[in-house]
This record gives C-alpha cells, structure tokens and sequence, in this order.
C-alpha cells in the first residue's frame, strides 16, 4: 500500500460547491477510484489560503492524478474546472507532496 500526498487550489469563494460537487460524487468516478486501487481518499481545506490537501492509500501502480486518459475522469475535470486552479487540459494543478514522516 502507497501513501500518496498533493494539493492543489480552490478558487476564492468555492468552498460550498466543492464540498456539494464530492458529495455528489459520479457512482461511476467513484467505482474507477477504487477499481484503480484508491482504498481511502480524503481532501482537506486550508480555508487561509484556499489550498486543498488530498490524502490517497493506493494499493495499485497509481493515485487518482494517473486515470486522467479515462473519459470520466476527462469529464469530472471539465466538471470542477470552473471553481479551482486547473492545467490547460482542465486537470487540476496538483503539486505531489513527499512524506516526510509517518507513524503507524
């Protein structure tokens, strides 16, 4: 199992429709996140600096950042590209973080 890290930014004023968009989420997505090997996967908001920390265990050869060939994943990213920081391909800017420590 892989411990996976990275933020990316949540445009000013977002916060609500982010939260309510994940609630929402696709069964679809969701079914690939876990097909994919994505076992836990939680995002977190530094409201200060609207910076969104994810968090993913992933027993498979990637995290959820490597589905971006899927057409669900292409359509979730057209779907949130509207209300945080995104790549030309409206992939979210993700930054990967390094593990600096970790206690089991």
């Amino acid at each position: 199992m892989t411990r996976l890290a990275f933020k990316m930014h949540l445009n000013e004023g977002q916060k609500q429709e982010y939260i309510k968009r994940h609630n929402e989420i696709w069964p679809e997505l969701k079914k690939l996140l876990k097909d994919a090997g994505v076992s836990e996967y939680s995002i977190f908001l530094d409201e200060e600096t609207n910076t969104l920390f994810a968090f993913q265990k992933v027993s498979g050869d990637g995290g959820s950042q490597d589905l971006g060939k899927t057409e669900i994943v292409k359509q979730w990213w057209n779907f949130m590209a509207d209300i945080m920081k995104v790549n030309p391909d409206n992939s979210p800017v993700t930054i990967p973080l390094e593990e600096v420590f970790y206690m089991e």
